[in-house]
């Protein structure tokens, strides 16, 4: 049979990131590539613990369906969470649970944008919101980032160029994939532009929990005043990725449409791991559970960085994350990033080229990203050694 795909998903390719974790059966394999927290990072013995509480005193709430805005107590928890720890929430606030953050990611793109509508995003940015804007007819446009975040000049350039630009979608907080923060000044002029331009902001901060060293820089969400900024967050990296519980703060007349389109797309989110969630946060210290989480990243980072130092050759740079899970590495030019990566699949170490991140995936791109949360410390080291092996080899041509 000839099947006719829709013209939205027709060129739609998959993650590059889900591709390559295919291949990673290979015994001896090293995996720079995911996106994971680490396992030792799940608290299994208080998860199982409150499971079974749940399901000797409330199976019936568990299993039943809920309501969409998300399970009650879970909301009143991350509202008071986010006003204590980033000074979130206004009286014009509201905030739903949702699956995962890609699906605030996906659902705000929904409810916002028409067919042929700007999104504004930063380059390089996160496949899965990509992926997700491109499948919903958006268009992409990139704008460059400099060391301390969004090149502020490109961007004003971009908006005017683009009178359909819908919303901005930024990581301000050790970025997927380049692992940088933008400065609290970018922020500020961001904002300005973003009321100039009368457009919005989608903040997505899955990584800020994770700081390892350095100043917390106050969120786009806390510094707006107008209801312009909508705030994206999650439990997948300081909980359990497979959990799957995100949630969305913004005022409270996009909350409503959000409500309405999530209805279409799940009815709600598990309603089972949201009572998890929430009655973690009530019984045990998910602060103090957040901070040993820094100090193995810390850790982790740390090796990675001193690995970086001692064998790569200084014609590759690379990004130094204050926290988060990734870090960016670039070759010089005249090196083929392809050649790259092709090499070090051969030789079982797998890395993300830059290209899946790119809002152009036929954009020249010398970069790839490295993740440090899920190899070990031995694979660190042996891993790192093999790229700058390839990358000198390389170079000596």
């Amino acid at each position: 049979m000839d099947y006719r795909f829709s013209e939205k998903f027709i060129d739609l390719k998959p993650s590059a990131i889900r591709e390559i974790f295919k291949s990673l059966g290979t015994p001896g394999s090293i995996s720079f590539a995911a996106g994971n927290p680490s396992p030792e990072s799940f608290p299994v013995s208080d998860m199982k613990r409150i499971a079974d509480e749940i399901f000797e005193n409330e199976p019936v709430t568990a299993l039943q369906y809920g309501i969409t805005e998300g399970y009650t107590p879970l909301r009143r928890l991350v509202s008071e969470r986010l006003k204590r720890v980033y000074n979130i929430g206004t009286p014009d606030d509201d905030l739903i649970i949702v699956t995962g953050g890609q699906q605030g990611i996906e659902l705000t793109c929904k409810v916002m944008c028409n067919e042929g509508d700007v999104v504004l995003c930063e380059d390089p940015s996160f496949i899965g919101a990509l992926n997700a804007f491109r499948s919903l007819g958006a268009k992409l446009v990139g704008v460059p980032l400099e060391g301390d975040g969004i090149d502020v000049t490109a961007l004003e350039e971009a908006l005017k160029n683009n009178p359909r630009a819908k919303f901005l979608y930024t990581i301000p907080t050790f970025q997927n994939p380049a692992g940088i923060t933008t400065s609290l000044e970018k922020r500020r002029a961001v904002l300005g532009l973003a009321k100039k331009y009368d457009i919005l902001i989608l903040e997505d901060n899955p990584y800020g929990d994770l700081r390892f060293t350095g100043e917390d820089v106050a969120t786009y969400k806390s510094l707006d005043t107008e209801g312009r900024v909508l705030y994206c967050g999650s439990f997948s990296k300081v909980l359990s990725a497979g959990m799957r519980i995100g949630f969305l703060c913004a005022n409270k007349a996009l909350i409503t449409k959000i409500v309405v389109a999530k209805q279409v797309e799940d009815v709600h989110t598990n309603v089972l791991f949201q009572m998890i969630c929430a009655k973690y946060i009530e019984q045990c210290d998910l602060e103090t559970h957040i901070a040993e989480i820094r100090k193995l990243y810390r850790h982790k980072a740390g090796l990675m960085l001193s690995a970086l130092e001692k064998y790569m050759p200084p014609e590759v740079s690379f990004t130094r994350p204050e926290g988060g899970i990734f870090l960016w590495c670039s070759l010089p030019e005249g090196l083929s990033l392809g050649e790259f990566v092709k090499r070090a699949g051969e030789k079982n170490v797998f890395v993300v080229p830059g290209t899946a991140f790119s809002p152009d995936p036929e954009a020249p791109n010398r970069s790839f990203r490295l993740n440090y949360s899920m190899p070990s410390d031995g694979e660190i080291e042996r891993g790192i050694k093999i790229l700058a092996d390839i990358a000198k080899d390389m170079l000596k041509r």
